[in-house]
């Protein structure tokens, strides 16, 4: 009570330019006064134009259009019904099938469930949309306390090779993964694995959708994980960090032939049956625009490439406490596993709790820590995370 508690998780991974930014908070207060609401059908406001610009100008190339939504969970649905237009539009209907991986977190609406591979989501929530198919996940044994990219794996995804050779290549609409499985633990892909995933989706008419709610916004040293791993999508989610986690917004941008083909598909009609009522909110503008300012002004993702190569050696660090099994990361994003100790996320659980009473907050999936400082911590603030990490793992291994 009344003590200070370092944040090592960015809040849900959502504020990297650091909490209590009185520039975006006087953004919305200002927007607010000017203009509280502009109903999304058919009108618009110049902030929600003004921040497209700025989230196109740093995408990969032939991303010139975004679509705003009100969280991550919204983004993915959005991005399920985008890619169900553009096929409808292309005259190929019958591409109803998903695919997704093991393990994926894609949010809490129902196609975004659909999509997840984590157990308790399917067991609860599967069945709603049946077309839905999962590749394995990316880690391996060997795999462990590799730094960055593992060298091996590339070939697990020929798993949609193998889909589209047991369901058809023209039945699948989109094959959606996260490049760095932030949610699960941290899992990256092996070097190459998002190359041969872009190849096979582009031979078979197949869209790739990136989920970056968690890597967007420099998460990895550059603007999105796209830029990170050289490896381009066709459709891109985002939200969390858009905002500085300071309103509620999510996006999806889409390249220049999704939308021509969605947009010329009904010249004459409504382009895209969807929308929200809070899409592209100006109060969530307004925060967006300041956040993006300052992620431009203090130079925040050429920050995270710098401070990059401390932050790993000081997760790595923890390498020799017995309790630790395996440490992965990259940027400013590291998953620490522990081992066991009774049902699977007991000691996860209690490590959190105790983390938080030593002074520092880190979220945890299971029995695995997920770090993920504000792009403004120095050399001083990771120090005392590993401080606090150290202590805290070393007092439960002891209980």
């Amino acid at each position: 009570k009344g003590g200070q508690v370092i944040d090592g998780s960015s809040g849900l991974f959502c504020t990297p330019a650091g909490h209590g930014r009185k520039e975006i908070a006087d953004a919305v207060h200002q927007a607010l006064l000017n203009n509280d609401y502009v109903a999304p059908f058919g009108l618009g406001h110049p902030a929600s134009f003004a921040l497209a610009q700025k989230v196109a100008n740093i995408l990969p190339e032939d991303f010139n259009h975004v679509f705003f939504t009100n969280s991550g969970s919204e983004s993915i649905d959005t991005a399920l019904k985008i890619c169900m237009a553009y096929h409808r539009a292309k005259g190929e209907g019958q591409r109803t099938r998903f695919v997704s991986r093991e393990r994926a977190y894609h949010g809490v609406n129902i196609g975004g469930v659909s999509l997840s591979g984590m157990v308790r989501n399917r067991e609860t929530f599967s069945g709603v949309m049946p077309n839905v198919v999962t590749m394995r996940h990316t880690w391996t044994e060997e795999c462990r306390f590799t730094r960055g990219q593992p060298e091996h794996g590339a070939e697990m995804a020929d798993d949609l090779q193998r889909m589209v050779e047991t369901y058809g290549g023209s039945t699948i609409a989109a094959c959606f993964v996260e490049p760095v499985a932030g949610s699960t633990g941290v899992l990256l892909p092996p070097k190459g694995y998002l190359e041969r995933l872009r190849e096979i989706c582009t031979a078979n008419g197949i869209l790739l959708v990136f989920d970056e709610v968690i890597t967007g916004f420099g998460r990895l040293g550059s603007p999105f994980a796209a830029q990170a791993f050289g490896v381009t999508p066709d459709i891109i989610t985002m939200a969390k960090a858009l905002t500085n986690g300071c309103q509620p917004m999510g996006a999806v941008a889409v390249t220049d032939d999704i939308y021509d083909t969605v947009i010329n598909g009904a010249p004459t009609g409504i382009e895209l049956f969807h929308g929200y009522t809070y899409s592209g909110h100006p109060a969530a503008c307004a925060a967006g625009l300041a956040t993006q300012q300052i992620y431009e002004d203090e130079n925040l993702f050429e920050r995270v490439a710098e401070m990059s190569d401390y932050f790993l050696d000081g997760m790595w660090s923890l390498k020799d406490i017995d309790i630790v099994t395996d440490i992965r990361g990259m940027g400013l994003l590291a998953g620490i596993d522990l081992a066991a100790d009774g049902p699977a996320g007991a000691r996860g659980g209690r490590v959190q709790q105790k983390l938080f009473w030593n002074g520092m907050h880190v979220k945890f999936t299971g029995d695995c820590g997920i770090v993920a400082p504000q792009f403004i911590a120095d050399k001083s603030h990771i120090d005392e995370m590993v401080e606090k990490l150290r202590k805290t793992f070393t007092e439960d291994m002891a209980a």
